[in-house]
């Protein structure tokens, strides 16, 4: 994309396609995955698959995933159709749930009653033990992306990551508070269209799940 005027002058414009990793066992069992590098089943492995032939004509200049296999393994589908290089940034990893992490949202509410109430409010100066809180997670989230956009100014960029990351997009893109409940859906590989300028992102498209509608999905 071209050239934007405005009133500071002239400044590029990049274009981001973020999207949520391919489905993992974990996804089906609602457990907590954070930072614990659950790889795809054979679910994810065959929405991969369909997002590279998706993306295929999109013009996408560059890719780079979270380090973690199930963003990494989604993202490489992609750059081997396209022809690309793969680079990988811990700043795109999920959230780190500390001691939530293994554990599915019933244990969790079972096992931490009063930290899985905390969590389920959205406080943002709260984390699980040995975990990252929702404001940590949100600034380092912003900053990754922000960086990895600004190294990529005026290209077509597709960028592969994790529910929680693409829900601190979201909220960034459109100006909604931590707190503020979600609305709006995770899917795996669903297609979420941003742009970045220095004056940060904007929202374009989110949720595209075209590419799949032919196939069973658990979206969780």
């Amino acid at each position: 994309m071209g050239r934007l005027n405005d009133v500071g002058g002239l400044h590029e414009v990049t274009r981001l396609l973020a999207v949520r990793h391919g489905e993992t066992a974990w996804n089906v069992d609602a457990r907590l995955q954070g930072q614990l590098d659950v790889g795809l089943n054979d679910q994810g492995r065959a929405q991969a698959q369909r997002l590279a032939e998706a993306l295929a004509d999109e013009g996408l200049e560059a890719i780079v995933s979270s380090d973690l296999s199930r963003a990494h393994d989604t993202a490489q589908a992609v750059a081997r159709r396209l022809g690309l290089p793969l680079v990988t940034d811990p700043g795109l990893r999920e959230r780190h749930f500390g001691t939530f992490q293994g554990h599915t949202y019933a244990e969790v509410e079972q096992r931490w009653p009063e930290a899985s109430a905390r969590w389920k409010r959205r406080e943002a100066d709260f984390g699980a033990p040995g975990g990252e809180t929702l404001q940590g997670f949100y600034d380092r989230v912003v900053e990754a992306v922000t960086r990895i956009a600004s190294a990529h100014a005026g290209r077509h960029l597709l960028i592969v990551t994790h529910g929680g990351v693409l829900d601190c997009l979201y909220r960034a893109a459109s100006r909604i508070a931590l707190d503020a409940p979600r609305t709006w859906e995770l899917p795996n590989t669903g297609v979420n269209r941003l742009l970045h300028t220095p004056q940060g992102l904007s929202l374009v498209g989110w949720g595209c799940v075209q590419h799949l509608q032919d196939t069973a999905l658990d979206e969780l």
